[in-house]
């Protein structure tokens, strides 16, 4: 379904992808857990299409969910960029903007996760290179090997392309903000 709606000089597209999942032989637990997250996802794309309006931004917004999570993206639009900001900063305080509001209506803490113009999608292809990397360099040196400080989702990418590797582990060193990744021989 898709809902056109004009805010002023700003037009807004969103665009709402139905998550279809065969049926569980668990029965209604899991399809009751699924439409949980539709919602979520659901009250998110209409809190982010209002603030895109707010801040006159052109921009799609498309739902869909991916396990145990309801993923938002905004894509399109013109200086989407901005709402990325340097390293993702501005990305991870609207996206936990948007948790709050999802929060506020359901009385549910929520783990949606927030893309803007494919920056995460992006990072995490960066980052599984990153860790498949550092393991073939650790599995031929034997030596450990730091990485550079990442923020908890970024290290759980790294941790999981490392873990793909066999003769190799991560473990998570550090405090935050300077929490990082040694990759070690196994």
């Amino acid at each position: 379904m898709t809902v056109e709606t004009d805010g002023g000089d700003a037009t807004v597209a969103t665009t709402m992808v139905d998550a279809t999942v065969a049926e569980p032989e668990t029965g209604d637990a899991v399809s009751d857990a699924e439409e949980a997250l539709i919602e979520e996802g659901e009250i998110a794309g209409d809190y982010l299409e209002q603030l895109l309006d707010v801040l006159d931004f052109d921009g799609d917004i498309d739902l869909d969910v991916e396990g145990d999570r309801a993923i938002v993206s905004i894509d399109g639009g013109r200086d989407l960029s901005k709402l990325v900001g340097r390293g993702g900063e501005v990305l991870d305080a609207l996206q936990e903007l948007t948790r709050l509001a999802v929060q506020q209506t359901t009385g549910v803490r929520s783990r949606l996760m927030l893309d803007v113009a494919g920056w995460r999608a992006k990072r995490r292809a960066e980052l599984s290179e990153l860790g498949t990397a550092a393991a073939q360099r650790v599995l031929e040196s034997g030596a450990p090997e730091p990485l550079a400080s990442m923020t908890p989702f970024e290290r759980k990418i790294v941790h999981d392309a490392v873990a793909a590797v066999d003769g190799v582990s991560s473990e998570s060193e550090g405090v935050e903000p300077n929490r990082h990744v040694v990759v070690v021989p196994s």
